[in-house]
């Protein structure tokens, strides 16, 4: 498995990229040779910082966890059991993308396991998609009170969504369809 570090708002000191490399080479276990880590460390305010796991495996498939504390080095230790937790809860989703013999072995951190309960479909609404820019979307998203907000972005005529990012931004998604 390849690691890559960014630093993103961030002074990156030589012992966390040891342990973030250290730490993270033992999810090899669970992905092929072809896996990509990319870790993004960034510093939210002077007193939060983030880290940001993202793994590229299988073609195409991707996990993802992400954690804000006060140290960056604690941020390792919440982030890497939840990514865990993903790559255990949906072994039986990813199939053949993950190695064989993963999960033959003791899971790398101890967690409590819930068990997983199935997700249903709980409501369903209808709603219109109308053509409007960024900034309106944004706008009618907090008007709703909603996380995210759907439209017809009117720069480029393709489906959008805008969403409440756990950090505490916006983000937009440009679909590709």
């Amino acid at each position: 498995m390849r690691i890559e570090i960014i630093a993103k708002n961030y002074k990156l000191g030589e012992k966390l990229k040891d342990i973030i490399e250290k730490k993270l080479e033992k999810f090899a276990r669970y992905f092929e040779d072809d896996a990509t880590a990319k870790v993004i460390l960034r510093e939210i305010n002077q007193d939060k910082d983030a880290m940001e796991i993202t793994v590229n495996f299988g073609g195409g498939k991707i996990m993802r966890a992400e954690v804000v504390s006060d140290n960056m080095y604690d941020n390792i230790d919440l982030v890497l059991p939840k990514l865990e937790r993903q790559v255990r809860k949906y072994r039986t989703k990813l199939g053949k993308k993950v190695k064989e013999s993963a999960f033959d072995m003791d899971a790398l951190y101890s967690y409590s396991e819930a068990p997983i309960e199935e997700l249903a479909v709980g409501r369903v609404k209808k709603t219109d998609v109308r053509k409007m820019s960024v900034k309106e979307a944004i706008s009618e998203m907090e008007l709703l009170d909603h996380s995210f907000y759907v439209f017809i972005n009117e720069a480029n005529d393709l489906v959008n969504i805008v969403y409440r990012r756990a950090v505490g931004d916006v983000g937009l998604l440009d679909l590709i369809y």
